[in-house]
């Protein structure tokens, strides 16, 4: 979502401009061109070298800077990108947005943007109720103006607490994603927008007795990449995620879930659905009887039998849905051999669209790994994929989801 974005980053005068620079980082991982401008007050904490090489752009400081607007600069600034994002934004700043003040390079920036503006405030808890800054947010959000935060924690003074505190990097991160993803619904430019898309993800956790359980290698990490591809898309995305020790996709519907029982009652639950995609690695068996005490070795050296019954099939329970079936049932078969066979057979016997078929014997290293080599089986053939890192694994069974939902 923040991949090739610009963002103008403005940093105002507080303690928590030192958060800044790591988001500076993180918004540069996700692919993001930052621009930072700041405030006289900010370099009073952080300096613009420190800013300005991390960023590896320019920082603009000054709103008389010759060689900076020498085009009209700060116009360029207000337009020429996708986000301005100011991180932190102090009480005078949002008093300056909000009576229309433009006496420095930040300020002007904002008075002259067209763009989106997302506002992650710091203060003192008691500047953050006062209300003056109360009538101030009112106004700056009546405008359309975003804002994350602030949290409440301990503040940089001895003995404050409360509510006025930055938030955290990945926080605002996520936010900035949000912004940018509802701008690009308004603008039509995201092909799932309006869609609802299921997703399944991770092993399931079938208990033995309250300390042990049956379970399987899966890791989830391409159940989780197709819920982020599907939201990138525009999709309201509901992922339903077996015991993981992943986080939660940010700004995602996520239910946890630890047995195929329960994630069949919480995919249930969850349609209709546009697209439902079943990633997850649901054990087959589960033991008939659980132990209602941790079993204990009798000294005999033999094991206890335990019996077991077969878990419900939640891609076909889905696939013969008489009323909600998805419009496009994708499916997943991880194989350790006759991949195509057992992949054509799993399409017809539960109904789905669309089955990736993978190989996870133990030498292919799919199985929690970082990459994936799949092939899409479906009533028309079979494609072979080349390996890829499950992200764009993700991105691309989404678009192709996305294109076969519009040929409908």
């Amino acid at each position: 979502m923040l991949s090739g974005k610009q963002i103008v980053l403005i940093i105002s005068g507080g303690i928590a401009a030192y958060k800044s620079l790591d988001l500076i980082r993180r918004l540069k991982e996700r692919g993001a061109r930052v621009i930072p401008v700041m405030t006289k007050g900010a370099q009073e904490f952080i300096t613009p070298l420190a800013a300005g090489a991390l960023a590896a752009e320019t920082v603009f400081t000054d709103l008389f800077d010759r060689q900076a607007e020498h085009d009209v600069g700060h116009i360029r600034l207000a337009r020429d990108h996708d986000l301005i994002l100011i991180a932190p934004a102090t009480a005078d700043l949002m008093a300056k947005m909000a009576h229309g003040i433009a006496d420095d390079l930040a300020t002007a920036v904002l008075l002259a943007t067209d763009k989106p503006v997302l506002v992650a405030p710091a203060m003192n808890p008691k500047m953050w109720q006062h209300e003056a800054t109360k009538r101030n947010r009112t106004i700056l959000k009546a405008r359309g103006i975003a804002f994350c935060g602030p949290a409440s924690g301990e503040m940089a003074e001895r003995g404050e607490a409360g509510t006025g505190r930055m938030s955290e990097p990945l926080e605002i991160v996520a936010a900035a994603e949000a912004v940018l993803r509802e701008e690009a619904i308004r603008a039509g430019s995201l092909p799932l927008a309006g869609k609802h898309v299921l997703i399944t993800s991770g092993p399931t956790h079938e208990p033995i007795d309250p300390v042990r359980y049956i379970a399987n290698r899966s890791s989830g990490k391409q159940g989780h990449a197709l819920a982020r591809a599907a939201y990138e898309a525009g999709a309201r995305v509901t992922l339903v995620s077996g015991p993981v020790t992943l986080p939660d996709p940010a700004n995602i519907h996520v239910i946890h879930v630890e047995s195929a029982s329960a994630m069949l009652k919480a995919v249930e639950g969850s349609l209709p659905a546009d697209i439902a995609i079943m990633a997850a690695a649901v054990a087959d068996w589960r033991v008939a009887s659980e132990g209602a005490q941790k079993i204990k070795k009798d000294g005999t050296g033999k094991p206890p039998a335990l019996e077991l019954t077969e878990n419900p099939d939640i891609l076909a329970t889905v696939g013969h849905h008489p009323d909600l079936r998805p419009r496009l049932l994708i499916g997943f078969a991880a194989e350790t051999q006759n991949l195509i066979d057992n992949a054509r057979g799993k399409l017809e016997r539960k109904k789905a669209d669309w089955i990736i078929a993978n190989d996870v014997s133990p030498q292919t290293g799919i199985m929690g790994g970082d990459a994936n080599t799949i092939r899409v089986v479906s009533r028309d053939g079979v494609e072979d994929w080349p390996e890829m890192d499950k992200g764009e694994v993700a991105r691309r069974i989404i678009a192709r989801a996305a294109e076969a939902l519009g040929a409908d």
